[in-house]
């Protein structure tokens, strides 16, 4: 069984080791857990720019800022008519090397979203320094430039260590189903080291590597 005994360990396997692109596919298009899952990614003081396709705001609901904490201080939010604006969007906000990050969602498999227009989000996150999110609510993992994929789904929260009737630290079940950075797996994700349980430790793509497991 692969184990991380420590938090440097433990956050070494969940943050990107570069600014990259990331495609995250929800659970549910209604399962807003993912939101707390991306910005633990992309904690930074720098402003976050948020761009969302119209059809993703319908089915899914538009970003509130002041439900973000700290995050949505420096927001800047965008509302893209289609799938071909919000690209456009992201792209030239992760030419913005005063960007802590940038979060895209688009809604189902637009024909605008195709290999070439990942691949233009990943080359300019990597040249620019800036980490890209992009949210595929009810979208298929079909061909992608993104360098690591996820499936997410939230998972019951902990206990409240003052009221066991509230609830307490958030988690989420988060596989990692491809990756050119590290390898593939999944684990239950909190804020606590002991809450990272691996539950796939088999590597998704021998290619990749095998990495050191410990019993």
């Amino acid at each position: 069984m692969v184990r991380f005994p420590s938090r440097a360990a433990h956050d070494a396997a969940l943050s990107p080791a570069q600014p990259t692109l990331s495609e995250l596919f929800p659970s549910s298009p209604r399962d807003a857990g993912w939101t707390g899952f991306v910005l633990r990614h992309l904690d930074t003081p720098k402003p976050l720019l948020w761009v969302q396709e119209r059809m993703a705001i319908l089915e899914g609901g538009r970003v509130h800022a002041a439900g973000l904490g700290p995050a949505g201080r420096q927001l800047i939010h965008v509302e893209a008519r289609d799938s071909r604006a919000a690209l456009w969007a992201m792209e030239e906000g992760l030419r913005c090397e005063g960007l802590g990050g940038v979060i895209g969602e688009l809604w189902g498999d637009p024909q605008a979203l195709d290999f070439t227009a990942t691949r233009r989000l990943a080359v300019a996150a990597e040249r620019f320094g800036v980490a890209c999110w992009l949210i595929r609510l009810a979208g298929a993992a079909n061909l992608s430039g993104a360098r690591e994929r996820w499936r997410l789904a939230s998972a019951p929260s902990l206990a409240h260590p003052f009221d066991p009737k509230a609830p307490g630290t958030p988690r989420w079940t988060a596989e990692l189903f491809r990756s050119r950075l590290r390898h593939p797996g999944s684990w239950v994700v909190g804020d606590e080291p002991a809450d990272l349980l691996p539950v796939a430790p088999q590597p998704g793509d021998r290619a990749l590597g095998q990495w050191e497991r410990r019993a």
